[in-house]
């Protein structure tokens, strides 16, 4: 909904498609393809370039292959063969407009400033995937902010993803004195997919706020509530989720309008 009422604001039209609507598409050059899968992706990208001339992609992982997941093999297949700009709304790796919109709410929050933030692992009734924390690992490091990423073992996150972080089992001492809590659940690495009813205890709550530096409190939503954090959370002072998500709609305006300069600057 955000991206599409950005691209409204920059004045274009949009076109939401469903491709599970449709029929299966297969990934794999040089398939042969009798069995279930419809239309190759290298005809899909190339037929969809001819109809618009920014393509948004959402691709989950699937939880299947790991390997693939991690290698965002997906969107990387529809850049490869699509002849326009892809945007990434979210793939199974990453989620590059999420990290803008909380990089511009940490700025707003507090300007100039070099935090210290804990990125920490919640429960979750299900497996989640990686690409939200990734993301934020990866910006936040490369913003240069002391970056504390707390999980129980077997959560390890990416490592090219993490790489400058500061990782800990320990959710207390990555909480003290932390300028900003960001809680996200994503699913095990070594059970890949799978989520688990242990950890319960990592949920955030006031307690746990009051060890740091009267954090402001963020996460990408929609959100567990009273299961990844508690309401009094939430609903609080600290609380960033409400104008963190408004800047959703502003990360993928600078996007789309940065594509459409350049567009116009090849034209020209």
């Amino acid at each position: 909904m955000s991206t599409q009422e950005a691209a409204q604001r920059m004045g274009m039209e949009v076109i939401c498609f469903n491709s599970t609507d449709a029929w299966s598409w297969e990934m794999e050059d040089g398939a042969v393809m009798n069995g279930n899968k419809t239309e190759h992706i290298k005809d899909a990208a190339r037929v969809i370039s001819q109809y618009a001339d920014i393509i948004g992609i959402r691709c989950f992982a699937n939880f299947e292959n790991r390997e693939d997941d991690s290698n965002d093999k997906v969107i990387k297949q529809f850049i490869k063969y699509a002849t326009v700009p892809v945007v990434n709304m979210e793939s199974a790796a990453l989620h590059p407009l999420q990290s803008l919109a909380d990089m511009i709410t940490l700025e707003e929050y507090k300007p100039g400033r070099k935090l210290k933030i804990a990125l920490t692992w919640a429960p979750h009734p299900k497996a989640l995937p990686h690409a939200v924390a990734n993301s934020f690992a990866q910006w936040s490091i490369g913003m240069g902010h002391d970056v504390h990423i707390c999980h129980p073992p077997g959560f390890e996150l990416d490592p090219r993803y993490t790489n400058g972080g500061i990782i800990t089992h320990d959710q207390i001492s990555a909480f003290q004195d932390a300028d900003i809590i960001y809680a996200k659940s994503w699913s095990s690495s070594i059970h890949y997919g799978q989520s688990t009813d242990k950890h319960q205890d990592w949920i955030i709550d006031q307690k746990k706020m009051s060890f740091t530096n009267d954090a402001g409190f963020m996460h990408c939503l929609p959100v567990r509530r009273n299961v990844v954090v508690t309401d009094e959370v939430l609903d609080g002072p600290q609380s960033l989720i409400i104008p963190q998500a408004k800047n959703r709609l502003y990360s993928a305006q600078i996007v789309i309008k940065r594509i459409l300069e350049r567009m116009e600057a090849v034209e020209v």
